[in-house]
Formats: structure tokens, C-alpha cells, sequence
């Protein structure tokens, strides 16, 4: 299943291009916000991401509806093994309970 992950930006980076790190569910990583640059994102903006790239910008309604869609689908444990997977770990893991 491929998933679309509503993410909050916490920080743009300065020293890596088109880099943002977000917050899903409490887990941050890096995401590539490359495809955005007409929209670019600011911290606080919500995005949905996939892969590890932010696709689009969404409303703070739409990001936490549809985190709710998929908490009441079981599909929290996903979103989190998604989020691990991207692969741009040079920040620290941080989950928030």
C-alpha cells in the first residue's frame, strides 16, 4: 500500500536545499521539498508527503482529518514504519507520546 502522510514543517534548512523537518505523529524526519518551490512551505505549514517528498501543501483541516482517517483504520503503526523509512536520518528520531 502506498501511503500519503500529512506532516507538519518544524523547520526549513538552511544548509541543505529544498530540506524541511517535519513532524508526523510525533516521529521527525527530513523530507526533499523540491516539488514545491512554487509553493514553498513555511514552519507550520502543513504537507503531504510520500516517500520522503512533500507533494503538496494541505490545510491543518485536511492534515488532521485525514490522520484521523487513518488512526481509525488501524493504520498508525504504517504511517510511523513509513516515516522510518525514508532514509533521511540525520536528524534524531523524536516520538512524542
Amino acid at each position: 500500500m502506498c501511503l500519503a502522510i500529512p506532516g507538519k514543517i518544524v523547520e526549513i534548512s538552511s544548509d541543505v536545499t529544498h530540506s524541511a523537518l517535519v513532524d508526523v505523529m510525533g516521529v521527525r524526519r527530513r523530507v526533499d521539498l523540491g516539488l514545491l518551490q512554487e509553493d514553498r512551505p513555511k514552519p507550520g505549514d502543513w504537507v503531504l508527503i510520500h516517500v520522503g517528498f512533500a507533494m503538496s501543501k494541505i490545510s491543518e483541516e485536511e492534515a488532521l482529518d485525514q490522520m484521523h482517517t487513518l488512526q481509525m483504520l488501524g493504520e498508525s503503526e504504517a504511517v510511523i514504519e513509513e516515516v522510518r523509512g525514508y532514509g533521511l536520518e540525520d536528524v534524531e528520531e523524536k516520538r512524542i507520546i
